[in-house]
């Protein structure tokens, strides 16, 4: 159920010929009163001896007979009240209580004797009712209606239990603006899946991201198909834009412009502009050390991809001792990075990726001022994804984004956390449903890497597997039984080999691997520990190149300069 109370007007009159009109888009089919401060009130849309003028002149007689030093400057006040999508049809008889309630708890007309305003309740679609009221009271003194919108959200929750109706969570304002009843009208005729307003959406959120200035993100508008207008002021300084869909044009056929601050709060200039002042800045990376190194560029999308995870790894450990202001911003850096993410995958983890990213947007902002600066580092890996280029889902850079995911899903999951325990339902509820897309995304990405790792691990010599095992009851005994009873152990087996090749030591690193949080989250723990070893160790994602262990001829890989620090067994250090 979700109530929304709109701006206040001034004329009556007007908000009645539209609700008993045919809508902007013919979408209003029946419009007629369920309730109304009077049973007797005049129904327009039934009673054929009814008119608008009549029923509007009862609503405004409280108004009129006061004085007109008063009155209200804008009397109207209108509240839309909407069924979810997957809620059953409601009876006029039940629209109708729901509408007495709701002017009840928002003090329009309280049920407790006292006098209220008068106010009707009209329906004309099946899934939403709007409540109209005139803010005199029948007394002559004016309604309380201090957080009105609020007390109408609490209702609604208390409806949804009453009436058995799907359980939302209340907002906190952050979210972006809802299309309207003509948008989904309008999409449904054309044959869309989703409004222009969620089409432009996504567009502009993608195209922001991996952005470091207005000529980037304008040229990255215009190269995703989209019309573009800027507002100027006379200094010649931007101030704003606005953009459109190409085949989304009004009745006049003019293309039917958004700005960006009507498609998300944090789409508008400002709040962009925000972003690349962090990143073109001196600021602190996600450990407090302090950066003003020039941005680089990147070879290729698996570099890019573990250089991310690396990112991604940074800001999970944030979520453990940071401050407010530093996690909130690297949620919402976390935004970008998915973004940027699901415009470089793969085809078969395309979907799943661009469902996170959506999914993860209402969790990217909350009423917690973000500490702008300390995300540097997750904004400029979201830069060197889309400057790295697509992957192409295979070798290298398939198997490192299989890698990247499995860290994002733990990042994702922690933004979950943080929100959970700042009572901010809506965001924790968007992060969980991204990693649910995430989960996915990498059962696509990982199948093929992992099952070479699972063979590799297979054709260990079995003394070589027994010793790797005892090197795991060594060093992790509190997930040695779990990991070796999982189907992903022989991938495992495989990795710590391979780390062992390459002049590591196998117990140190796992040591290192299970040391930091959120492994219990993992539905399996050895395909954690597989990507988190591999990366400390600097192996390749992709290990069909690499020679197999257990015999003399087997050689031990070329080291990858782009992976974390760990120990080798000769003292010396490998380079992150």
């Amino acid at each position: 159920m979700i109530p929304r109370v709109h701006k206040r007007g001034t004329r009556t009159i007007g908000l009645l010929y539209y609700l008993y009109g045919p809508g902007t888009h013919e979408e209003h089919i029946d419009p007629h009163l369920v309730a109304a401060w009077d049973s007797l009130a005049p129904d327009p849309g039934r009673d054929p001896d009814a008119t608008h003028q009549a029923l509007q002149q009862l609503l405004d007689l409280p108004v009129d007979s006061v004085a007109l030093s008063r009155r209200p400057a804008k009397h109207v006040w209108h509240l839309s009240v909407r069924a979810a999508p997957e809620d059953p049809v409601l009876s006029d008889e039940q629209w109708a209580d729901i509408a007495r309630r709701m002017v009840s708890a928002t003090g329009i007309a309280p049920d407790d004797g006292r006098p209220g305003c008068r106010w009707a309740a009209v329906r004309h679609a099946d899934d939403h009712i709007h409540i109209i009221a005139t803010l005199v009271r029948e007394d002559g003194r004016k309604p309380r209606l201090h957080n009105d919108a609020a007390r109408s959200q609490a209702e609604a929750r208390q409806i949804e239990i009453d009436y058995g109706l799907r359980r939302l969570d209340t907002g906190d304002g952050t979210a972006a603006q809802r299309p309207t009843s003509a948008e989904r009208h309008k999409a449904e005729r054309q044959g869309r899946e989703r409004t222009a307003r969620e089409e432009l959406r996504e567009t502009v959120r993608r195209a922001v991201a991996g952005t470091q200035s207005e000529e980037e993100f304008f040229g990255s508008l215009a190269a995703a198909g989209l019309l573009v207008r800027t507002r100027v002021a006379p200094s010649g300084d931007l101030l704003g834009y606005k953009v459109a869909l190409p085949d989304d044009r009004n009745k006049d056929g003019e293309p039917v412009f958004y700005p960006g601050a009507r498609l998300a709060p944090d789409l508008s200039l400002p709040r962009i502009r925000e972003r690349w002042t962090a990143m073109a800045s001196p600021g602190q990376d996600s450990e407090g050390v302090t950066s003003d190194a020039p941005l680089r560029s990147v070879p290729g999308p698996a570099s890019a991809r573990r250089a991310a995870t690396t990112a991604a790894w940074q800001a999970v450990l944030v979520f453990d001792d940071g401050d407010d202001g530093v996690i909130s911003a690297h949620i919402a850096a976390a935004g970008e990075f998915l973004d940027a993410l699901a415009k470089t995958s793969a085809a078969h983890t395309r979907k799943q990726l661009g469902e996170a990213a959506s999914a993860f947007e209402r969790a990217s902002r909350s009423h917690v001022r973000a500490a702008r600066g300390h995300d540097r580092a997750l904004r400029q890996a979201a830069r060197d994804l889309v400057h790295g280029g697509p992957a192409l889902g295979r070798g290298e850079d398939g198997a490192s984004t299989a890698m990247l995911i499995d860290m994002v899903i733990f990042l994702v999951t922690a933004a979950a956390a943080w929100h959970g325990r700042k009572e901010h339902a809506q965001q924790a509820a968007a992060a969980l449903q991204a990693a649910e897309h995430l989960r996915a995304a990498y059962q696509a990405a990982a199948g093929h890497p992992m099952a070479i790792l699972h063979q590799r691990g297979r054709l260990l010599p079995p003394a070589l597997q027994r010793r790797h095992a005892v090197v795991l009851r060594e060093a992790v005994p509190e997930l040695a039984e779990q990991v070796l009873a999982e189907a992903g152990w022989p991938a495992l087996a495989s990795t710590l080999a391979d780390a062992e090749a390459a002049g590591h030591d196998p117990a140190e690193l796992l040591v290192q691997a299970t040391g930091r949080r959120e492994l219990d989250t993992a539905s399996s723990v050895s395909d954690v520990l597989v990507w988190r070893l591999r990366r400390l160790a600097g192996l390749p994602a992709d290990a069909s190149a690499m020679p197999l262990h257990g015999n003399s001829s087997a050689q031990p890989p070329r080291s990858h300069t782009n992976g974390p620090v760990s120990t080798r067994r000769d003292g010396r250090n490998r380079t992150r």
